[in-house]
């Protein structure tokens, strides 16, 4: 009798958009770990504000957890934005490094395979070789398959960094005055909760 196994969660890709100051990441991803998330890739980069930076977490869970935690980590002070960015509806790219043990007998298989990828040499050496892949995780992934079985010497893959498709969206014509003023209102509450309410812990020392 077959048992039903468990889905394994999606695989989720988030975007914040967050105050560039110190420490900022440590308490985001301080934060995501508290709730039982295991952050498979995390990229940060500037954006056109200097103030901002962009922070781009890939993750698995299910709907309904990822919609909590949204909703924490939007409560923290440092955080302008933050939203899901769906497959259908975001452009998502990684950049693989690839260096792989190759000899005469096998480099000219090794670089036809990479080919097939559209993968760029950049580098070649009599024992190995180095390719640029950039694309789409799963596309990643079924690269990184091929190569199985050969030596893969080192690797370096940077993580997912994504935008949305289209021009505007809401959550970004949101000005920052908005933004700060419902947190600043949710800070007030958990600080000082209706009479007969118990207080909300901050979410950055909330409990799992």
């Amino acid at each position: 009798m077959e048992q039903n196994q468990p889905t394994p969660a999606q695989r989720r890709v988030i975007s914040l958009l967050v105050e560039n100051q110190n420490g900022v990441l440590a308490r985001v991803s301080s934060l995501f770990c508290r709730k039982g998330f295991n952050i498979d890739s995390l990229t940060v980069s500037t954006t056109r504000d200097p103030a901002v930076s962009r922070i781009t977490v890939t993750l698995r869970g299910s709907q309904r957890e990822v919609e909590q935690l949204l909703l924490q980590t939007e409560r923290l002070e440092v955080t302008r934005q933050i939203f899901e960015l769906r497959p259908d509806n975001s452009l998502q790219r990684e950049l693989l490094l690839l260096k792989v043990e190759c000899d005469a007998t096998n480099r000219s298989q090794l670089w036809e395979l990479a080919n097939m990828y559209k993968a760029k040499l950049l580098d070649m050496s009599p024992d190995s070789m180095v390719v640029e892949l950039t694309g789409k995780p799963e596309k990643i992934d079924a690269f990184l398959t091929m190569f199985e079985g050969y030596t893969v010497l080192e690797m370096c893959r940077t993580g997912v960094t994504a935008l949305e498709r289209g021009g505007r969206h809401p959550h970004m014509q949101k000005p920052p005055q908005e933004v700060r003023a419902v947190q600043l209102k949710d800070i007030e509450l958990t600080r000082h909760p209706a009479k007969g309410a118990p207080a909300r812990p901050a979410a950055d020392e909330a409990q799992p």
